[in-house]
């Protein structure tokens, strides 16, 4: 199976002096004898979602192989909050993206934007508002990393200590947890863990 994290700079593991960041210790907690599992971490450092529905696909499909299964996490990324973009815009790209992907055969899932700066917080849930309700009309799975993570000592420690809002071990090993915990294994379709 191929598992493709499709996002921003989170998704890329800036900052993570382990050079791991969520999606590589997410990986490392999924790895399982006899799953066959290749992870692709398309991150694009400030990327809009709107900028992510527009590239993902032509770097998706040249990765495919007919005969493999597929699964896609789109991981929301906060510049949407910064750049003040356009909420009916990041809808539809979300809507196009979630869509394009079921009719290409993969599995779907969404991970919200999480908490980033106090000056921007409140953009950002906003934005997580719209990403879990196009997930919940598409029957895609969401985690939501914005309320667990707004008021958790060492995500809002990493957010104040970071020249450019970025987490830390403990906060890229905070995305990983919310993202293992949401019925990760299940949706993939392999065993649990004992």
């Amino acid at each position: 199976m191929n598992i493709f994290f499709v996002g921003d700079e989170l998704v890329a593991g800036k900052g993570d002096p382990k050079a791991l960041g969520w999606t590589g210790r997410v990986i490392a907690r999924t790895i399982t004898d006899g799953f066959d599992l290749t992870s692709h971490s398309l991150g694009v450092p400030g990327e809009t979602i709107i900028e992510m529905a527009n590239r993902w696909e032509d770097e998706v499909v040249r990765r495919v192989r007919t005969r493999e299964s597929n699964a896609i996490v789109f991981a929301a990324g906060r510049a949407d909050a910064r750049l003040k973009s356009s909420l009916s815009m990041v809808r539809l790209s979300l809507a196009g993206s979630l869509d394009a992907a079921k009719n290409m055969g993969f599995k779907a899932m969404l991970v919200g934007p999480p908490p980033g700066t106090p000056e921007e917080n409140e953009a950002i849930a906003e934005l997580g508002a719209i990403c879990e309700d196009a997930a919940s009309r598409r029957g895609v799975p969401y985690v939501d990393t914005y309320g667990p993570l707004v008021t958790h000592e060492h995500w809002v420690t990493d957010m104040a200590t970071s020249v450019e809002a970025l987490p830390g071990p403990a906060g890229y090993g905070l995305l990983a947890w919310l993202v293992l915990h949401a019925k990760w294994r299940e949706w993939l379709g392999i065993p649990t863990e004992a």
